[in-house]
């Protein structure tokens, strides 16, 4: 049986122009400057188009957050900002809002350090999945129940190079992580 290819979702030119958008609308509500925020790793091929996009003044920073705890719905902080956010705009840059449960999270850490406003910009936001009723402020794409590759997102550290998103198959890509590779390299 032959390999199923993925399915592309939005393509470099899509994103460009997501970003773009999402920059416009951040440089609007943010004209004072902000901090951009990426939480690692999925999200930095967006934060890097949106601090070229955007014409305010931004300082970077990251955070990272452990897998959630076994049935726990619990993460945690493994990289923390070197910046104090305190008084400050804050955009939280993510690759995909799914359940809410990390953002939410992250909001709270935000909130709880004074930042002066936290906003959330993602690439994807895949409502479907929704458990906390929280939405991003800034939108690439309403995405699809679905598995997605490239841009940032990852099966096992591979494919957050490609320029494109994809919609994969996980149940063939944990049988060979590398299913996609011949295909999209």
């Amino acid at each position: 049986m032959g390999r199923v290819e993925p399915q592309l979702f939005a393509s470099r030119e899509d994103i460009e122009l997501a970003v773009g958008r999402m920059a416009s609308e951040i440089s609007q509500q943010c004209s004072d400057g902000a901090v951009l925020v990426s939480v690692l790793k999925g999200s930095l091929p967006l934060l890097a188009d949106l601090i070229r996009a955007v014409d305010i003044a931004v300082e970077v920073d990251f955070l990272a957050l452990s897998r959630f705890a076994a049935d726990s719905g619990r993460v945690r902080l493994v990289k923390d900002l070197d910046c104090d956010v305190t008084g400050r705009e804050v955009v939280l840059v993510e690759d995909i809002v799914d359940t809410g449960l990390s953002l939410g999270y992250l909001v709270g850490e935000l909130h709880r350090r004074s930042a002066a406003s936290v906003a959330v910009a993602a690439l994807l936001n895949r409502g479907a999945r929704r458990i906390l009723p929280i939405e991003p402020d800034y939108t690439g794409f309403e995405a699809p129940d679905e598995f997605f590759l490239g841009y940032g997102l990852d099966w096992a550290g591979r494919y957050r190079n490609l320029d494109s998103l994809f919609i994969g198959d996980p149940g063939l890509l944990a049988d060979d992580p590398d299913a996609y590779i011949p295909m999209l390299y």
